[in-house]
């Protein structure tokens, strides 16, 4: 959704039905039209609501480490659509997912109140340098190019994957030369658009048609264009594709690609990083970091301790 972040001062209670309808059934980028309503109710349906995050208790060590006078941080998020990224309750208004559960949990164990702003996922990571927000949380991928102007704190391992059409000649994508020619949608401003972007070149040197890259700012745009035939793969992350394949028909996944650690992202040099990677550490050692990988299915994501702003990981 290319529109201005929203904000909204109560922790993960969100925005207007019409700016969920937006997320929900948008246009997207391209003319892409509707997405598919039948599909987006049904993962709807299916958000889980476990509660694992009211029995954490603050941790004194952690919230030490915290600058002086912090009380209170402004986090970014994305609405990506479908669990176990970030999306809506059946209420309309509030936002959960794996990303929202992390941060309400960390945000409790450091005894800090939060401010929630709704923005698309491109504009978060430069927003960070200017001050508007303290932080942003919608699973971030680690990568070396994003380390030289943002800092990272670890809480999972996510990556890059393929899914296409299950009527798709496609099985199992291992090097990009396998899209050359084909229609490629991804999400904007991620590391899959600058990963298709910055290999285009693998077509073109081997002889053959460049695949092109289609990018949009919601999820059910991506999975719009794929089940109309207006795209014929769509790259995404290893855990959200997997969780639209077991929710939609018609589709399936190809493989994992290459794995990346996933991050609260923060403006380069700042001072809150040791005390999330605290809060993160102590949620591994207390159990609750378990419940959250369990609630959303994403066990195999699971990291044994937090880092901050690691070399990125090399398949």
């Amino acid at each position: 959704m290319r529109t201005p972040a929203h904000r909204h001062f109560l922790p993960f209670a969100v925005i207007t039905s019409a700016a969920l309808l937006l997320t929900a059934c948008g246009s997207g980028s391209g003319g892409s039209g509707g997405t598919n309503a039948a599909d987006v109710a049904a993962a709807s349906d299916k958000v889980p609501t476990t509660d694992v995050i009211s029995a954490v208790k603050k941790d004194d060590a952690a919230a030490k480490l915290l600058p002086a006078g912090v009380t209170s941080l402004t986090v970014a998020v994305s609405v990506g659509g479908t669990p176990p990224g970030t999306t809506y309750l059946n209420d309309g208004k509030t936002l959960t997912g794996q990303d929202v559960d992390f941060t309400k949990a960390v945000a409790k164990s450091l005894g800090i109140e939060l401010k929630v702003e709704q923005a698309s996922f491109e504009a978060i990571l430069p927003a960070l340098d200017s001050g508007k927000y303290d932080f942003g949380a919608s699973n971030f991928g680690v990568t070396d190019e994003r380390r030289k102007t943002i800092d990272f704190v670890t809480y999972i391992n996510d990556g890059q994957g393929f899914a296409a059409r299950k009527d798709s000649k496609l099985s199992r994508i291992t090097d990009l030369k396998q899209l050359c020619g084909l229609n490629v949608a991804t999400g904007a401003g991620t590391t899959f658009e600058a990963t298709l972007e910055e290999n285009k070149h693998v077509c073109t040197d081997a002889g053959k048609k460049a695949y092109q890259v289609q990018t949009y700012s919601e999820e059910g745009a991506i999975w719009s264009s794929v089940q109309q035939g207006r795209s014929d793969v769509v790259m995404s992350t290893i855990n959200g594709l997997r969780y639209a394949v077991a929710h939609q028909q018609g589709v399936k996944f190809l493989n994992e690609y290459h794995r990346l650690d996933v991050g609260f992202a923060f403006k380069k040099g700042t001072k809150l990083a040791p005390a999330f990677q605290a809060a993160v550490n102590e949620l591994i050692a207390d159990g609750t970091y378990d419940k959250i990988l369990k609630k959303w299915g994403t066990t195999g994501s699971a990291i044994g301790k937090s880092r901050i702003s690691p070399p990125e990981l090399k398949n």
